[in-house]
Parts: C-alpha cells; structure tokens; sequence
C-alpha cells in the first residue's frame, strides 16, 4: 500500500483489515487530527486513519481527552476525511457519547452520516460489552479500546501501565473476548505489557493493534503528531520521533522574523511588479492628487 500512487490507492475494507489477523499483515494505524496530517497519512502509506480525541489535546491544548465534544469531533471529522478520500477513516467516540446505547447509536451514526468515518471506536470490554453489539446489530462497523482507556484515566488514578499483574491481566482478556463476542472487527491495546498483549492477541480471532503494547499485535498506531515531533508537552514512553518538525519550524519562523525585521523579505523574487508606464501614470495621479 506504501507505494500506491494516490490516483490508483484503493481504501482498505474491514474485510482486509479482519483478514490480516489470518494473513499475517502487519496494519499501520495513525491518529490524525486535521486535514494536513490526513494528506501526510495518505501520502506515506498509512492503512487505517483514525480520528481521535486526543486532538482535544494536541489541537485545542486541554490536558487531556476529556474535553472532547461530537461537535468537534465532528468538525475534525470532515477534515480528515477530506484529506484522506482513499483511507479508512475510524472515528473515535469522545467522552459520555456512547454511555447508553441510544446515545451510542445517534453519535456513531453521526460519525458515519456527518463525518464520513468508515467506522467507529467507544472504549471498554465488558462493561460496554452491550453497547458494542448494538452498535454491531445495527451496521455500524465497530472496534473497540482496552488496557490504559483515557476515558476512565481518573479511575486508574492516572496514565498507568495496565495488566502487570496476573489478576490484572486476566480481566484485560476477559475484555477482550468480550469485545470479540460483542462483533467488533478489531481491538485497541494501550499501555500494557508486551508479553500480554501478545499471549492475548493470539486467542483471538480479531487482529489487534498496539499504542505501547509491544510488536505482538497485528498492527500498531502512533499519533501522527507524537512521532512527526509536532506536539512536544510531553512524549510517551512508547512513541518513537521519526521527525523532529517542531524544531524544523521554529528555524523557519525564526528566519523569517530575522529577514523581517532586518528589511530583507518580502525581496524582488517574493513581491509583484508592475508595468513602468502604468506606475508612472499612477505616480502622476498621486502627484496631481496631493496637488487639489
């Protein structure tokens, strides 16, 4: 997919993202917030786009997703879609939008109908297990995220590991399966131990992807701001810089603020002419103007 041109790329199917569990193919997921990063995921090759509510923090600077709105969702929503025509685009439902399932299914459909997402992720195994198939039962295709969720990041007294301990791990299985049983076409792993992921991706007939869950997953995902070196408050433990263009764009704006205040940009090569016999006509009018 990394080499198709993008006249000829065709957007991936959950039919092909399903069958890379059997198959062997390693997916590529990235999290992209807006129209641009959308074009660089399409352009580089990515499989699967997906919209997520961790913009609430890279693009509107709240400490974490909490904040995230359908509304804004939404608006991030058609963006990406309209810089990704050719890539599956996975809508990630915000905060208390999937908490009863009629809510689930009005917001998953506006993803659908509004946004254009090819698909769409709540959070939760079990407990969320019934919103899952409803979701499912009514044609809304469906992924779901488990281990560290970011939605219940106060419950786990913050970011933390997930699944270090045995008992611990086990109910991540147990979501797991649930989510499996529930029809989801694939499954989100965050923050817990490579060992685990990996023993429990292979009792499921789903593929899974990782965000610091190690390389036994089908697949894995990274915010495409994380690894671009974009957003810098903070990096995790599990994203690897693959850019720095944080760095490269405060070269470029210090430059231009240099060359401003110096006097030498805008120059000749970056400002409109125009022809002399009109400026001299127009410097006349100005003369004779001043003049009344």
């Amino acid at each position: 997919m990394a080499e198709a041109s993008e006249t000829t790329r065709k957007k991936r199917t959950i039919t092909e993202i399903r069958r890379s569990k059997a198959t062997g193919e390693k997916m590529v997921y990235m999290s992209v917030p807006d129209y641009t990063s959308a074009q660089w995921a399409e352009m580089g090759g990515v499989d699967v786009a997906v919209l997520g509510d961790s913009l609430a923090m890279i693009a509107h600077g709240h400490p974490n997703t909490i904040p995230a709105t359908m509304d804004m969702m939404i608006m991030h929503g058609q963006a990406v879609r309209r810089g990704a025509p050719n890539t599956f685009v996975l809508g990630c439902m915000p905060y208390q939008s999937y908490n009863t399932i009629d809510r689930a299914l009005a917001n998953a459909t506006r993803f659908m109908q509004d946004a254009g997402s090819d698909a769409v992720k709540p959070q939760g195994g079990k407990s969320q297990a019934h919103v899952l198939r409803a979701l499912v039962d009514s044609g809304i295709p469906t992924a779901s995220h488990i281990g560290l969720t970011p939605h219940t990041v106060a419950v786990f007294g913050g970011f933390r590991i997930q699944g270090r301990t045995a008992e611990a791990a086990m109910k991540i299985l147990e979501d797991a399966l649930a989510i499996e049983d529930a029809g989801c076409f694939m499954l989100e792993f965050e923050a817990v131990p490579a060992p685990v992921a990996r023993l429990i991706s292979e009792q499921l007939e789903i593929p899974t992807i990782g965000i610091g869950a190690g390389a036994g997953t089908d697949g894995q995902i990274l915010l495409c701001y994380d690894l671009l070196g974009v957003f810098t408050d903070f990096k995790p433990k599990f994203t690897k810089r693959y850019a720095n263009l944080t760095e490269v764009a405060v070269n470029g704006i210090s430059r231009y603020a240099s060359e401003v205040r110096e006097g030498t940009f805008p120059d000749d090569d970056h400002s409109y002419g125009v022809d002399d016999g009109e400026y001299e006509a127009f410097a006349s009018m100005v003369a004779k103007r001043r003049q009344i």
